[in-house]
Parts: structure tokens; sequence; C-alpha cells
């Protein structure tokens, strides 16, 4: 099985579509994973442009659903993955090893947010760490424990 590399917001077809029928919208979302939120971002937006009709609505709709559906497969496939794992009863040490330190890292940003002050330097350098260390952390308990919508529907 072959790793599928996740394409980039701006090379969806959602993406083409804004970028025709309403460009204005994609200069607001900017070049961001479909992962970040940007799906209901790019929901309401679509809703909401006046330049836009019902048939254009519909179709922009459509194109959202394809590219969330593809987001649920990839999530009930790592699910899927960890069923099979716990069959065979496997340790995988890289598995374990990046939640720890993912967890571990948004633990210590936490404490230095609290107990540390940040030199007037490293301030930029700081908030950016602070993101991406936000961004493990949401993937790690996304992959645990799905979205909020997901378990809704179930």
């Amino acid at each position: 099985m072959g790793v599928k590399e996740k394409k980039k917001f701006k090379d969806t077809k959602l993406a083409n579509w804004l970028k025709s029928k309403a460009p204005d919208i994609l200069r607001v979302v900017g070049d961001v994973a479909p992962d970040a939120g940007i799906l209901g971002i790019v929901s309401r937006l679509i809703d909401t442009d006046p330049k836009l009709g019902p048939e254009d609505r519909e179709q922009g709709h459509s194109h959202l659903k394809e590219l969330y559906a593809l987001e649920v497969s990839d999530r009930d496939s790592a699910r899927q993955r960890e069923v099979e794992v716990s069959k065979t009863r496997n340790f995988d040490l890289m598995f374990n090893l990046t939640g720890i330190i993912g967890l571990s890292s948004f633990a210590f940003i936490i404490y230095a947010i609290v107990y540390l002050t940040i030199p007037e330097s490293n301030k930029e350098v700081w908030i950016h760490l602070i993101g991406i260390t936000e961004g493990i952390v949401l993937s790690i308990f996304g992959y645990f424990f799905g979205s909020a919508v997901r378990k809704n529907r179930d």
C-alpha cells in the first residue's frame, strides 16, 4: 500500500472551483490545509458570498462534501490501523514515542507560558512554536478521539 500524499487546499477541486466562481473567498482562505478547520470556514464563505447564485453554492458545497469524505476516509483508515495493531498485539515504538513527545512538548509549553519569561528577541519564534505544538496536539487528539461532527453522526 503506497503512502498517499495529502493535497494542499489550493490543489483541490474545491479550490479550482473557487478560483473561477468566487476568487474573493479563495483570497481569504489562502493556502491552508483542509485539516485545519478550513472546510467550515469555506462553507460559511460560500453561503454568504453575494456573488454566488444558488447553483454555484450547491456546486461549491458538493465539492466540500467530496473533500470532507476524503478526510473521513483518512480518519477511518487510521482507526482501522489501530484495530489491526491491537489484534497482533505489537508495540509500535515510533508511534508511541511520537505521541509522548508531542504531548510532553505541549505540557512544557503550558508550563513555560505560566512560569517562564520569554526574552523579547525570541517572542516571534515562541509564538510559532506554540502554533506548531498546538497543531501536533490537535492531530494526536483528532487521531485518537476523532471530531465532534463524526461522533455525532455515529
